[in-house]
């Protein structure tokens, strides 16, 4: 896509690349992983984060539950021992008072991740079901730029920097529109050497430089899980959770090999923030598309959460076969 007229909006490239990295991560070679957007921490937030895994042990992480563990459950799944103990005993101390950590030992338990008892002097003592297993290899950080001019550059410099300082991902990339030039645009740019470029188009990316390996801390190590727990929590698609797929003008339109929300109304691709409960063009699905299917099972709206929730699924299945992408 040579025409920067023809430029997607951050937004709809964004999903594609997530879309791309999904499907052929990693650019040297096909790595078992999963995708996610829009996270990171309280001091950085990434446009994309992939997670990869160990096939075996994500398998083992699957088994546990299909939903991602906040920070409380994840301390108390996560040292569970596999012998009746205090929670005292098993759990490292935390930096806030033991009883916030009971909630979550009831929680677990709840939800089948652990067993619970009352045990002498009416301790509450636990056990785990399954051990946690090792499952996270590498966290890989993504910034898209579709249009990455001088004055993005300069926006983004700062940022980058940071990643790289911190090293809380193994890698750090920057996506970006090839343009079809001899030379790149995104190259000219003064971004930190140890960045990676990637340039992307429908239905491919090309590395326009290499990354440098980082080196993560080891006192990191929770955070990063943290990141990867959310992150197979969330996915990639939640972003429909947020717009209006029961508008009767709600579409997803392929690009390349994303699905990506347009608009019929506005004849454009649109964001989360403009697909929105305040959209003057907003009108609900008729009730007769609504009908269809035993028992009641909505209109193209709901369809389109069963379309991406199935999809996620299909990618997860392909992280922990440890198969290449397709």
């Amino acid at each position: 896509m040579s025409d920067a007229a023809d430029r997607d909006p951050e937004f709809a490239f964004e999903l594609r690349v997530c879309r791309w990295a999904e499907r052929a991560w990693h650019p040297d070679g096909s790595r078992p992983a999963f995708v996610a957007r829009q996270l990171g921490t309280r001091e950085r937030r990434w446009d994309t984060v992939v997670v990869e895994v160990d096939p075996e042990a994500f398998a083992a992480r699957r088994a546990l539950s299909t939903d991602g563990f906040d920070s409380d459950l994840l301390r108390v799944v996560r040292h569970a021992p596999a012998e009746w103990a205090w929670y005292r005993d098993a759990v490292p101390e935390p930096d806030f008072p033991w009883r916030h950590v009971v909630p979550a030992v009831h929680r677990a338990a709840g939800l089948g991740l652990v067993e619970k008892r009352r045990g002498s002097r009416n301790r509450v003592e636990y056990r785990r079901t399954a051990p946690y297993p090792d499952w996270v290899e590498r966290v890989v950080a993504i910034e898209n730029k579709p249009d990455l001019d001088a004055s993005a550059a300069r926006a983004l410099a700062d940022q980058l920097e940071h990643d790289v300082s911190r090293a809380l991902a193994d890698e750090v990339w920057v996506a970006t529109e090839v343009t079809g030039r001899r030379v790149e645009p995104a190259l000219l740019e003064d971004l930190p050497v140890e960045v990676g470029i990637l340039g992307v188009d429908d239905d491919s990316a090309e590395v326009l430089w290499h990354p440098s390996s980082l080196s993560p801390d080891p006192e990191d190590a929770r955070r990063r899980l943290v990141l990867a727990e959310r992150a197979y929590d969330r996915g990639w698609r939640n972003y429909v959770d947020t717009m209006r797929p029961d508008c009767r003008h709600f579409e997803l339109d392929r690009r390349g090999r994303a699905l990506v929300p347009r608009c019929a109304a506005k004849g454009c691709y649109q964001s989360q923030r403009e697909c929105a409960h305040s959209c003057p063009s907003f009108e609900p699905e008729p009730p007769a598309w609504r009908m269809k299917g035993w028992p009641i099972e909505g209109g193209p709206g709901k369809g389109v959460r069963r379309i991406l929730d199935a999809r996620r699924e299909r990618a997860r299945d392909r992280a922990e076969r440890g198969s290449e992408n397709a």
